[in-house]
């Protein structure tokens, strides 16, 4: 096999499901007709371009009721703390909201924004401002697809990282190391190689923090503020010049004075830590670990990663990151039968993806901000709990699961365990209001209607059968097949509770046709189902996706 090879055969259902699964935070059941019989290939530009739809979307808007201001834009208004802690959730809302929404236009961004929100990790917990959040959250969002090198760059002088990492702090007479050494630990070279050498000295990261001398925040968190931003100080900058270490072939970057000292200064360094071999192997395998398998043998590591690696930073491609991500979603790595099912879901595939997999709507973002504020909470509060947290990561290193020994396997632990059994319980058992009319779960008995030929003529037409009814609710649902015998135990143990026999069903099912209307016969039939549902959100919310 060819791991970068194309991969050309049609997709179908399966592999649709299975690009769409990893390459966003679930498909909706039209997104894979969509794309199921085109290649990996049209389907991959497909998910590329509909990114630039949604690049610059509708800002976040005041969510609470009542107010003279609800449902409009507030980012622009002069700043105000006293509804700093209200705004940033808002923003986090609204991301929540861009990944939720079902755009008939399913798109790489959204989730590949989430792993640079990861890679170049800000918390608005350290930041406070929210303008600031808003600000570096685009940034990510704009550059996802764009150049390695210019979103570096753009990140390191952003206000929300240079309050983040004390970046702000960091001047000539007291030097801070913190995003110095983050920038080669965590954002560029790595701190060792595959093989467990290191990557960079203590040096390195002194002289890093000296090249980085003079940026600093203006107007954050200052009342009534209504311009921010960063800017240089040449003042505060270190002009001596800065000499790294044999990892970096002994390079000098030169010290400058001026105003465009910090610009000039910060494009050598970054064009010096790309230069180190080890860059593009470490954000390739990153990619890797995200998309396709946590797990990195020594044969990923020279089948896929290397060459992957050397395709990045080539002079024809010069760090692009959409035709790296390219090559890896259709190749034939990612659709080999070793990958499909290799990554436990994270607490976003996990509720965005049930949301999208079962078609339940998002109310709008404005005219419906009560009933949006309501669902998104709700999401934003079962991650969390579920540990993970967007833009607002425990430490610089992101979410556990992303960089501990087992990665995904760390998002199922004592404590989430019984947590992600109650939410999927939940969307059985709806109890959530949205909006009057709207409770957010599954309605098993329309789904069950919809396969039904002629419904109400109960006398000529044959009611569904067990078989049919668990076709339908594991229609696209786990990312294996079932075996026959797991479906046996599936009806036999669950939906007939092991003391039915299958034509119980039919006979239940055609006591609803009759008369849908009357509670007591759709009893038997919600019992069952509801039964069905529970026991196979379990298992799917357990298996790898």
């Amino acid at each position: 096999m060819g791991y970068l090879d194309i991969y050309t055969s049609p997709l179908t259902e399966k592999t649709a499901s299975h690009l769409l699964r990893r390459a966003t935070f679930g498909p909706t059941q039209q997104e894979i007709t969509s794309l199921t019989g085109m290649t990996a290939t049209q389907a991959v530009d497909l998910l590329i371009s509909n990114a630039s739809y949604r690049a610059t979307p509708p800002p976040p808007v005041e969510l609470e009721a009542g107010r003279s201001d609800s449902g409009q834009p507030f980012l622009t208004k002069p700043f105000t703390s006293a509804r700093v802690a209200a705004y940033n959730s808002y923003i986090q809302f609204w991301w929540i909201g861009l990944m939720t929404e079902q755009t008939g236009r399913p798109s790489v961004l959204d989730k590949l924004t989430a792993f640079w929100q990861n890679h170049f990790v800000v918390a608005f917990s350290a930041v406070e401002d929210y303008r600031l959040i808003d600000r570096y959250l685009r940034l990510l969002r704009l550059n996802a697809l764009g150049n390695f090198r210019e979103m570096t760059i753009g990140v390191t002088k952003d206000p929300a990282m240079l309050m983040y990492q004390n970046g702000n702090e960091n001047e000539k007479e007291h030097p801070n190391e913190n995003y110095g050494r983050e920038l080669q630990e965590l954002f560029t070279v790595g701190q060792k190689d595959f093989a467990g050498n290191h990557n960079y000295t203590e040096q390195d990261v002194k002289e890093a923090a000296r090249v980085l001398t003079g940026w600093q925040v203006v107007n954050s968190f200052k009342e009534g503020s209504t311009t921010f931003g960063s800017t240089f100080n040449p003042d505060r900058h270190d002009t001596s010049e800065k000499n790294f270490s044999s990892f970096y072939n002994n390079k000098t970057i030169t010290g400058r004075a001026g105003q465009a000292a910090g610009d000039e200064e910060l494009v050598d360094l970054v064009n010096m830590l790309l230069g180190h071999q080890e860059t593009p192997k470490f954000i390739c395998r990153k990619l890797y670990r995200w998309y396709v398998n946590p797990n990195v043998t020594q044969e990923i590591e020279d089948q896929v990663i290397i060459p992957l690696a050397n395709f990045f930073a080539s002079p024809e491609n010069n760090f692009a990151i959409a035709p790296v991500l390219k090559k890896l979603l259709t190749s034939e790595i990612f659709y080999d039968v070793r990958n499909i099912g290799a990554i436990v879901k994270s607490p976003a595939e996990f509720m965005i993806g049930a949301v999208r997999m079962f078609d339940l709507p998002v109310p709008d973002l404005t005219t419906e901000y009560g009933p949006f504020r309501i669902m998104m909470n709700y999401l934003n509060n079962s991650m969390t709990v579920l540990q993970l947290n967007f833009l607002n990561q425990p430490s610089v290193f992101g979410s556990l699961p992303y960089y501990q020994t087992g990665y995904s396997k760390n998002w199922i632990n004592g404590t989430t365990l019984g947590l992600r059994g109650a939410r999927t319980d939940a969307f059985t058992d709806p109890w959530l209001e949205i909006k009057p009319g709207y409770l957010l779960g599954v309605d098993l008995l329309k789904r069950l209607r919809s396969i039904q030929p002629n419904f109400s003529d109960v006398a000529n037409t044959p009611g569904i059968t067990c078989e049919q009814v668990l076709k339908e609710l594991t229609r696209n649902l786990f990312s294996t097949e079932l075996s026959q015998t797991q479906q046996d135990f599936l009806i036999d143990n669950i939906m007939m509770m092991n003391n039915s026999a299958r034509g119980t069903w039919v006979r239940e099912w055609n006591a609803y046709r009759t008369a849908p209307t009357e509670y007591p016969r759709q009893t038997a039939v919600l019992v069952r189902c509801k039964a069905l549902m529970k026991h196979m959100l379990r298992m799917a919310e357990y298996q790898l996706f």
